[in-house]
């Protein structure tokens, strides 16, 4: 991944097997479809519902998924429900302590848990807890919501109602997936902020953040779960919990923008779709003259298809990418960062050469690698280079689960649109305007706090 992107909190996979067959290769299957939602740590747990109550079994680890799951791990985790986690860290640091999904023994047996998002009113929660005398083992707010359903679990008659419970009570964006050896509970935060969608292979169901994750491992996809909608499933099928009731939603724009997979469908949009459309409303508004059209790879590559299409300027690619070259952002310095960026995005010259480039990118956050990338871009014979971005200027921090820098860190916070320009090196620079974003998803209700700093809980 490279430096002067945003990421994603984390991806979640959850899975039934009624006939009792092994889970666990999905699962592993399902995490690989979500790796471009976390890569610093990942997990599986797994239990046989016919077998001795509590018997969970887990692994975890930092890193990417197939370097954690090799065939020896998988083959020793027998179940056939189970849940899984790809984590990238916002809330609580990238330690092995908060890898999840989250497994706690309770004084009423096991559960475990796995959770995309992040949790506003979290530390209160926590202190409330310590106070009754629970001690953590990591920082993150996922195992504070576990903690929470365990207390509830000893003063209810259910999992699924402690979970509602603890639900109730939490602030922000979440898709909670909670695994008891008898049943798998999941809910949706009430104002949609995080997805989840339900899918089916055979007798089987599955819960996960992307519908991609259902298509690679064999299965179709059924429907989004609604926001605030609580799914039991178990030997007697799938159920509707109580339901989580809030006023208004707002479904976080930037999936559609840049975290999920070209290939998912998000609260029935299609996301390749939504970033073509992104494109031809960045071309109507912020037309230039020029003779080829490319994207960032990859996260600028269907804008510009839809920018080409629109303008009627042709598109090309102008990079190769290098997909064996290690992720920048772990580079230690901002030098060793752009020489990283340079060793993963080759320009290709017969296509710049002497050319009027219009680059597509999906955002500017620091301003470090776009400003590398145009560099590359003239010293290869481009004539000109206008960048358009799929994306307003950021200008204010997230608080429900996508790592926006603070605001000292964020160039459009202290510099005007031709201050960016000049200093990335742009002959011009256009950015989306906050009212297109309904141009790629219609009416859905969206959150764009980022954006205009109007959030929605």
């Amino acid at each position: 991944m490279i430096e002067d992107k945003l990421h994603e909190e984390c991806g979640v996979f959850g899975i039934w097997e009624p006939e009792r067959k092994d889970v666990a290769y999905s699962i592993y299957q399902g995490l690989l479809a979500l790796q471009h939602r976390g890569q610093e740590s990942a997990g599986i747990v797994v239990c046989d519902t016919e077998g001795p109550f509590g018997s969970i079994c887990t692994h975890k680890d930092m890193g990417l998924v197939s370097e954690i799951f090799h065939q020896d791990v998988v083959s020793k985790l027998h179940g056939n429900i189970g849940i899984g986690h790809v984590r990238y860290s916002t809330a609580g640091g990238s330690t092995l302590a908060n890898a999840q999904p989250i497994v706690l023994n309770y004084l009423k047996g096991t559960l475990a848990l796995a959770h995309n998002g992040n949790i506003t009113n979290a530390d209160d929660l926590r202190y409330e807890l310590e106070c009754e005398g629970a001690f953590f083992n990591g920082t993150a707010d996922s195992e504070t919501i576990a903690y929470k359903i365990a207390r509830e679990r000893v003063r209810v008659d259910s999992i699924e109602q402690a979970v509602y419970n603890t639900a109730k009570l939490l602030k922000g964006g979440f898709a909670l997936l909670v695994l008891s050896p008898r049943k798998l509970v999941v809910v949706r935060d009430p104002l949609g902020l995080k997805p989840l969608c339900l899918g089916r292979k055979g007798d089987a169901y599955i819960v996960t953040s992307e519908s991609c994750a259902i298509a690679s491992v064999g299965g179709e996809y059924v429907r989004d779960i609604e926001p605030g909608e609580m799914l039991v499933i178990s030997k007697d099928g799938i159920s509707a919990g109580p339901r989580l009731e809030y006023p208004k939603k707002a479904h976080c724009i930037f999936e559609y923008i840049y975290f999920a997979r070209l290939d998912s469908k998000i609260d029935g949009i299609s996301v390749y779709d939504a970033r073509e459309r992104g494109g031809r409303a960045l071309a109507r508004r912020f037309p230039v003259d020029a003779d080829v059209v490319t994207g960032v790879p990859d996260s600028g590559l269907v804008a510009a298809v839809g920018y080409a299409k629109e303008s009627g300027i042709p598109f090309e690619l102008a990079f190769h990418k290098n997909s064996y070259v290690g992720r920048t952002f772990i580079k230690p310095t901002q030098e060793e960062r752009a020489n990283a960026v340079s060793a993963k995005l080759n320009v290709l010259e017969s296509v710049v050469k002497d050319k009027r480039i219009v680059l597509i990118d999906d955002s500017i956050v620091r301003g470090t690698t776009i400003k590398n990338l145009i560099h590359m871009l003239r010293n290869n014979g481009a004539k000109e280079v206008h960048v358009r971005i799929s994306a307003p200027p950021f200008l204010y921090p997230c608080y429900y689960g996508t790592d926006v820098p603070d605001s000292s860190q964020l160039i459009a916070n202290d510099m005007s649109v031709d201050e960016i320009c000049n200093m990335i090196g742009a002959d011009s620079l256009g950015y989306m305007e906050i009212e297109d974003f309904q141009s790629m998803v219609g009416d859905l209700p969206i959150c764009k706090a980022c954006f205009d700093n109007n959030y929605p809980v």
